[in-house]
C-alpha cells in the first residue's frame, strides 16, 4: 500500500487535491501540511481540518499541519483570496464546529516526524512551493532516502510562465518564483522527482463543459464540493487554467495517467530569471510530465469522488 504525505498551497486546485487523497483507495495517508502561498493559509488549514472531518474514508487520525515558511516572492493576492470563500462553503460548515485538529508542529518539522515514523519510503506530492521540503531536509537530512519519489507540480522547461510582476521576466512558474532558493535545495539532493509544469496538462482545461459535469454528479457530496469550489474561480475568457494540482496527484496515484519523458534541468535562483529552469545536460534529472490520458484521468477521478 502506497503510503503518502501531501503539502499544497491552499487554493481550489490544491484542496481538491487533499479531497481525492482522502477519498483515494488503496493508500495510507500519513499527514498534510499547508503554505501560505497560493491561499492564505489560515483559511486554508481550516477547511482542510473540515474536509477530513466529513471526507477521510479511511478513518485514520489526521491533523493538518500548518507552515511558518515565509516566501520570498508572495503570490497576488487576488488568487489567494478564494481560500476564504471555500472554508465558508456551507457544505463544509454545516455541522458548526471542527473535530479535525491542527498538527501540533510546524509543517516542514511535521514532514520530519511523519518520514522518520514511515515503515517504508514514502511518496511525497507538492503542490505548491518546495520550502517546507527543503527547512525539512536542512533540519533533519536523514530524511532524505525515506522519500521514494516527489511530485511536484512546479517550474516550466519550454520557457514560458505565469508570472507578471515588475521583479521578473515572465519565464517563471509561480510555485518556483515563490522560493527558488528552495527549489534549489531539493534539486541538489537525490530524491527522484516526477515534475507537473505548466506545459503538462494541456489536454485538461478547467471549462464550462467541465463544470456541468460536476453539476450533473452532485449528488456525491465529494463530487458537489468539487463543482461549488471550481464556481469560485472566475478569469477572463482568454486566460486558460487547466488542472495542474490535480494531474500531480493523480499522476502520483495512477502513473499510468501521463507520459513523460528524463531531461536535466536546473533552477535559476537570482535576477529577472529567478524561478526559471532552463535544461542542462549537467543538471539533475527530472521525469518532466509531457502528456496526460484525458479520457483515464477523469474516469479515475470521477471514481474516487463518488466513493461514499
Amino acid at each position: 500500500m502506497k503510503q503518502i504525505y501531501f503539502n499544497h498551497d491552499g487554493n481550489i486546485d490544491d484542496l481538491v487535491s487533499y479531497l481525492l487523497l482522502l477519498q483515494a483507495p488503496d493508500i495510507k495517508l500519513l499527514g498534510v501540511g499547508a503554505i501560505d502561498a497560493d491561499g492564505y493559509i489560515d483559511p486554508s488549514v481550516e477547511a482542510c481540518r473540515k474536509m477530513t472531518d466529513l471526507f477521510n474514508l479511511r478513518g485514520n487520525k489526521l491533523a493538518v499541519a500548518r507552515s511558518n515558511s515565509r516566501a520570498v516572492n508572495q503570490f497576488p493576492h487576488e488568487w489567494r483570496m478564494a481560500t476564504y470563500s471555500f472554508n465558508y462553503l456551507p457544505i463544509l460548515n454545516e455541522k458548526g464546529h471542527i473535530d479535525t485538529p491542527q498538527a501540533k508542529l510546524p509543517a516542514h518539522l511535521d514532514m520530519v516526524e511523519k518520514l522518520k515514523e514511515a515503515t517504508e519510503p514514502i511518496t511525497l506530492i507538492m503542490t505548491g512551493p518546495l520550502t517546507d521540503l527543503a527547512r525539512a531536509l536542512d533540519a533533519d537530512p536523514t530524511i532524505e532516502p525515506k522519500i521514494k519519489k516527489l511530485y511536484w507540480m512546479g517550474g516550466s522547461l519550454d520557457g514560458h510562465g505565469n508570472v507578471a510582476t515588475i521583479n521578473a521576466d515572465g519565464s517563471q512558474e509561480w510555485n518556483s518564483f515563490w522560493d527558488p532558493y528552495a527549489v534549489k535545495r531539493v534539486f541538489d539532493s537525490k530524491i527522484p522527482i516526477q515534475m507537473v509544469g505548466l506545459e503538462s496538462t494541456e489536454e485538461l482545461p478547467l471549462n464550462d463543459e467541465l463544470r456541468q459535469h460536476w453539476a450533473s454528479l452532485r449528488k456525491y457530496p465529494a463530487m458537489d464540493l468539487v463543482g461549488q469550489g471550481y464556481s469560485l474561480i472566475i478569469s477572463i475568457p482568454s486566460a486558460e487554467l487547466y488542472l495542474w494540482d490535480v494531474l500531480t496527484t493523480v499522476s502520483a496515484l495512477y502513473p499510468e495517467v501521463v507520459e513523460t519523458e528524463k531531461t536535466h534541468a536546473k533552477v535559476i535562483t537570482d535576477g529577472l530569471s529567478a524561478g526559471s529552469f532552463v535544461r542542462d545536460p549537467q543538471g539533475r534529472e527530472v521525469e518532466l510530465v509531457t502528456k496526460a490520458n484525458k479520457e483515464l484521468f477523469f474516469r479515475k477521478m470521477d471514481e474516487i469522488l463518488e466513493r461514499k
